[in-house]
């Protein structure tokens, strides 16, 4: 899920990834427990044991009480329409589906209390509960699966991600394009049997469907409600129901004690929207939850200050940073332009200098501990003169001019257009990065590096900031020359990121990025089902990404701190996002 955001500047902060700042909190979203094996984790699929009823969860009457958190305003709450953090994570508690992962990552049933898979691994047939309802208390059938994959993917719906996380479904594509009145790989067997065929025996496909595209709706709920029906009447079938939302105030979540599976302990969640500084709100016993940020780090980690006894350290979670190039704007047409870009950056100086430790350089893609990461990837490091050398052998060799004598970098970028063929050719096309928000600034990591890329090798960039909402909307069209933003993983699959974010054909590759032989081992990896050599394909079209600088990798989160209050229990940290309030308990 695409994260919009003033990425750093939420640690700059210290608010909880954007809480308050218009975007969505995830400094406490982190890992809590290590990540499964890679053999484990990818092979998952792979097998198709009918899988255990989750009856038994159903616990007893809850103690009740309110966890409190700070928040923004989601762009939306349809299922259907969700592509960013700070919606998702209310989603998955409001909505379900099929299936879904658990706090330690594992996927198991959800509505779908079993499953099979026929011999070929195309046709999954699912075995619904008996005891799932909406929360206006009708029984959840198969059709009703069948009407909102189907409105997932409807043209009329304009969903931004089903063609991405529905598209392996037999006929969904030609349905979303309007081209057949249903989707022919879903298949209602009776009120509590579906089946969905897909086009390849793929070993992703369940893990695909934990996506919010393919959670269940209410029909007539959604037909009466309008384009934001979730608004007045959000009934879903999770563990909490939408009681409140106003916008710009505060959303309201409560327990759903007609829930099939295991009952929320505390009886509301107060989401606060109406912004505010996260550390100071929670030293007021306003929230139960915050992160910390650098300007109070050192105070907090003192072990005399009685707000050190709250402090949790929390692994890093599966996201990954960065400024994406299009190659349809030039420069960024050139290869060597984008690798220069990419060499101009000392990493490690910001990290450490900058920004206090608070994350990891990333020179590859897939995030540390996810599947298929690669610790022997080679990434492009900083090198100030090779950066130089590679800019003067593109047409745009003449930014390096704009090298300032009083820079160190001076005298080898003096010397780098000595020795250019495209000297004096006067072709320095200007250079946008757009960034999502409206508060005026941009993180100062992001200035950072704009300041080395001016240094190094005289480039100028004009920053340009765009609504939130409508930097979404744009990325979709691909309309940005460059621009920042951060992916947070949707499954523990090296799928999620390098296929979703930099095939051809992928509606989520927002750089406009193509190379053929990219597509050919990403899709040679969609169909590959032993385990090992799916991650080696993987890492092959990583390495070649890295290698043609498709983007510009910044940072991995590292460690990251947060503050929870003592009476709040089984907050569970995980490294993406995954239902987990029903857990907590409030003493």
């Amino acid at each position: 899920m695409r994260k919009a955001m003033f990425v750093l500047a939420v640690i700059l902060a210290a608010v909880a990834f954007a809480c308050g700042g218009g975007t969505e909190p995830t400094v406490e979203e982190t890992a809590a427990e290590p990540t499964p094996p890679i053999s484990e984790t990818l092979a998952a699929v792979e097998e198709a044991p009918e899988q255990p009823s989750t009856d038994d969860a159903v616990t007893e009457a809850p103690p009740g009480g309110i966890f409190r958190r700070l928040w923004s305003d989601p762009p939306t709450l349809d299922p259907h329409l969700v592509t960013d953090t700070t919606s998702a994570f209310i989603v998955v508690e409001v909505f379900s589906g099929l299936v879904k992962f658990d706090t330690d990552l594992n996927l198991v049933p959800d509505i779908a209390e079993s499953w099979e898979i026929d011999p070929s691994g195309t046709t999954y047939t699912f075995r619904l509960r008996d005891d799932a309802t909406f929360h206006n208390g009708k029984s959840v059938t198969a059709q009703d699966f069948k009407w909102s994959i189907e409105r997932a993917a409807a043209p009329v719906t304009a969903s931004p991600v089903a063609d991405t996380y529905l598209n392996d479904i037999v006929g969904a594509m030609d349905y979303i394009e309007g081209n057949a009145d249903s989707i022919q790989g879903v298949r209602v067997v009776d009120d509590r049997t579906l089946q969905i065929t897909v086009d390849a025996p793929k070993a992703y496909v369940l893990a695909k469907l934990t996506y919010p595209t393919a959670y269940v709706l209410d029909r007539e709920v959604v037909e009466s409600g309008g384009d934001n029906w979730w608004i007045e009447n959000g009934v879903g079938t999770g563990p909490f129901k939408l009681k409140e939302y106003s916008i710009g105030e505060r959303i309201v979540l409560e327990r759903f004690d007609g829930f099939y599976g295991e009952h929320a302990k505390v009886d509301f969640v107060h989401m606060n929207l109406a912004g505010g500084q996260s550390m100071a709100m929670y030293e007021n016993d306003e929230i139960d939850i915050t992160g910390v940020g650098i300007f109070d780090l050192d105070r907090i980690q003192d072990v005399n200050e009685p707000l050190n006894s709250d402090l949790v350290v929390a692994p890093p979670d599966f996201s990954v940073f960065y400024v994406g190039f299009n190659p349809n704007f030039p420069p960024f047409d050139q290869p060597k332009f984008r690798q220069a870009l990419n060499h101009a950056v000392d990493k490690e100086l910001i990290a450490t200098e900058v920004l206090s430790g608070l994350v990891v350089p990333a020179y590859g893609i897939l995030p540390p501990g996810y599947p298929g990461f690669n610790a022997d990837l080679d990434g492009l490091t900083f090198d100030a003169a090779l950066a130089q050398r590679l800019v003067s052998e593109t047409p745009y060799a003449d930014f390096l001019t704009n090298v300032a004598s009083d820079s160190p970098y001076y005298e080898t970028a003096q010397a780098a257009l000595k020795e250019s063929p495209f000297a004096g050719s006067g072709n320095t096309p200007r250079i946008e990065v757009t960034v999502p928000g409206t508060g005026g600034t941009i993180g100062l990591d992001l200035e950072v590096v704009i300041e080395f890329w001016r240094r190094v090798l005289g480039v100028e960039v004009d920053i340009v900031q765009v609504e939130s909402a409508t930097y979404l909307e744009e990325l979709d069209l691909q309309k940005y020359q460059a621009f920042y933003a951060g992916w947070q993983a949707d499954y523990p699959d090296p799928q999620d990121f390098l296929d979703i974010l930099f095939h051809t054909e992928s509606s989520l590759n927002h750089m406009a990025y193509s190379n053929p032989e990219v597509d050919g081992i990403l899709e040679e990896a969609r169909v590959e089902h032993n385990a090992f050599s799916r991650v080696s394909l993987y890492q092959e079209a990583e390495d070649k990404l890295v290698k043609d600088a498709a983007w510009l990798p910044l940072w991995y989160s590292g460690e990251q701190f947060v503050l929870i209050k003592p009476n709040v229990k089984n907050y569970k940290l995980t490294p993406m996002i995954v239902p987990k309030m029903a857990a907590v308990v409030i003493e």
